[in-house]
């Protein structure tokens, strides 16, 4: 059975500009419905995060308010709570990309935390970037890509277009004003094409074999993307 490589953030706070760390980790929709839609098609997905740490859900990833109601808030949680592999991560370290046909990080805060330096994830985006694979990232997960540098101290993304959790849609979500940055100012400041849609709309861009969703509400038409390239 082919596999697809979920990368997850390991942290479960985020560092405010003041020193607060909120309660964050992965959101629940955007592992939730690529998973649904890869293991339907047949594939088997892996987890990794670094260090192996056992990801956590970002809690309010499963608030009916995030969800269309308590229906859907108790589906995207049952999805979650069956996903057994979230219980036994590899140590992104180990991760050999030659055992996977695709590349897949979702989003939640977690990811400003720790993915957005880890030099670990970023030599495993630019190699699924120089393989060809799809390489897909939603929401707050293209904070991975900042650190994806090359030797020459450019960024790998430099010139790519890419959906990503806007500025209107973090102040929307009254963070905005309370982050240490915002990830569309800093991918822009990295050399990335930020392709800006409606806030909460479904945005997914396709830019070589990078595919990229601008919120939670684009991981499903993302994953379709996925399984469009893999064929």
């Amino acid at each position: 059975m082919p596999k697809i490589l979920f990368v997850l953030t390991g942290t479960d706070f985020w560092t405010l500009a003041d020193g607060t760390k909120h309660p964050t980790g992965f959101w629940a929709e955007e592992a939730a419905a690529p998973y649904e839609a890869f293991t339907a098609a047949g594939y088997e997905v892996v987890v990794a995060t670094p260090g192996g740490v056992v990801p956590t859900v970002d809690k309010s990833s499963l608030a009916p308010e995030f969800n269309g109601g308590q229906e859907g808030a108790d589906k995207v949680a049952a999805v979650v709570d069956s996903l057994t592999e979230l219980r036994h991560p590899l140590r992104l370290e180990d991760v050999d990309l030659a055992d996977y046909a695709a590349v897949f990080y979702p989003g939640g805060h977690g990811p400003m935390e720790d993915l957005a330096v880890d030099a670990t994830s970023g030599r495993l985006l630019i190699d699924a970037l120089d393989s060809g694979k799809p390489l897909a990232v939603v929401c707050h997960g293209p904070a991975a890509l900042l650190a994806a540098t090359k030797d020459d101290g450019t960024n790998a993304f430099a010139g790519y277009k890419v959906a990503a959790f806007t500025n209107d849609e973090e102040a929307q979500s009254g963070f905005a004003d309370k982050a240490k940055w915002l990830l569309e100012t800093r991918l822009a400041e990295a050399g990335v094409d930020v392709q800006v849609g409606e806030p909460w709309a479904p945005k997914v861009v396709v830019d070589r074999n990078l595919i990229t969703g601008q919120n939670p509400a684009s991981s499903a038409p993302l994953a379709e993307r996925v399984l469009k390239e893999l064929g």
